[in-house]
């Protein structure tokens, strides 16, 4: 594994990083420390734990132990549970409890990297900034040294580049793939990081999953301008170790977060270490991505919590994917989607712009 700094923070991290989503539910003990194993054996020392989940952060912990000077923890300051689902929250005291709790389930005295996280607007990012709140909190845990850095996680450009540029932060985490090639914003974002030695902890390598479907035509739901609907057949010549060839050769980006829900996504990702040139070459896909789009579900679950506690995620995932096999998964579920209310809350959350209740109704349709 080869390593980069990370921005100005004096913490060495390896060039593939590996998220959790997949990991924080309906995985055993077994399956995440045979994952755990094998990343930290490859050289992975960087795992995304954006997951609040108690028994997430415990069976991370057991799969972690008597590791921990191996690996950095990060932990997502305002990230919560509320009524079991992921929450984001505004307030400090609730925020300062879930980092206490962090600390005691994995065991340590210090994050490596604390996150604001999931910041998605100026009005919110200016609410942060108020005396007392979120990012006063950041700060104040890294002088008390809970925290060695402080970062933030984002889904726009406009946003993220103001605590880049007001020197707010050490470490931004940020949708770095080719669907997003040609974001208007991103290169503007990505060199003010550079200049500023902030390093990019570049998530949503793979475009939630969707970069993977090779030869599958995905639907996107509207233009960034508010332009029509369109389809996109995603290339055969896309591979893992494309697209985070191309990830890592994008400004600032100290390391790229590959989704992994098992030992062989792991392995796909992994294999980038030893791959050709021309194994990474992705120069025949760029003219592919001229143009920027959103209103496509990654599956991240920001637009959470649901009043009827919908995995919105999962059940989008399941569309996307569908096929009869799937209707035991989907059989499985505590909430299906003809639960749903309409009540539009996961739509107002949603940082990609998805019109989630479309996806609700196709669910219904495929599977009920």
């Amino acid at each position: 594994m080869h390593t980069r700094d990370l921005g100005k923070t004096g913490l060495s991290v390896g060039l593939i990083s590996v998220g959790c989503d997949h990991l924080m539910h309906r995985t055993t003990l077994a399956e995440t420390e045979a994952l755990v194993d094998a990343a930290i054996d490859h050289g992975v020392n960087y795992f995304d734990l954006v997951g609040p989940f108690p028994e997430f952060r415990d069976r991370f912990a057991a799969a972690l132990r008597g590791r921990r000077d191996r690996v950095l923890l990060t932990c997502h300051l305002n990230a919560a549970v509320k009524n079991g689902q992921y929450w984001k929250t505004h307030d400090p005291a609730i925020s300062r409890a879930g980092v206490e709790d962090f600390l005691a389930r994995y065991h340590t005295d210090h994050v490596d990297v604390l996150f604001v996280h999931n910041v998605n607007g100026l009005t919110e990012y200016q609410s942060l900034l108020k005396p007392g709140g979120i990012m006063d909190l950041a700060h104040h845990l890294r002088r008390e040294g809970i925290a060695r850095s402080v970062g933030m996680s984002g889904h726009l450009s406009e946003v993220c580049i103001h605590p880049v540029r007001d020197g707010l932060i050490d470490v931004l985490m940020f949708p770095v793939n080719l669907s997003s090639h040609a974001e208007p914003h991103r290169a503007a974002l990505l060199q003010a990081c550079a200049e500023h030695g902030v390093g990019v902890v570049a998530m949503k390598a793979y475009g939630g999953g969707k970069l993977l479907q090779a030869n599958r035509t995905v639907q996107f739901a509207r233009y960034q301008t508010g332009g029509p609907a369109f389809k996109k057949k995603v290339p055969r010549t896309l591979t893992p170790v494309r697209c985070l060839s191309y990830v890592l050769t994008q400004p600032a980006v100290a390391t790229a977060v590959a989704g992994v829900a098992n030992p062989a996504e792991l392995e796909a990702a992994l294999s980038y270490l030893d791959a050709t040139d021309e194994d990474k070459d992705f120069s025949d896909t760029i003219a592919g991505f001229q143009q920027y789009h959103t209103g496509e579900c990654v599956y991240c679950n920001h637009c959470l919590p649901c009043p009827v506690a919908i995995d919105i995620g999962l059940v989008s995932r399941l569309v996307d994917t569908y096929t009869p096999a799937l209707r035991a998964t989907y059989d499985a579920l505590p909430a299906k989607a003809s639960a749903c209310t309409r009540c539009g809350a996961c739509v107002k959350r949603c940082p990609f712009a998805v019109d989630v209740l479309p996806i609700i109704d196709r669910a219904v349709a495929l599977y009920e």
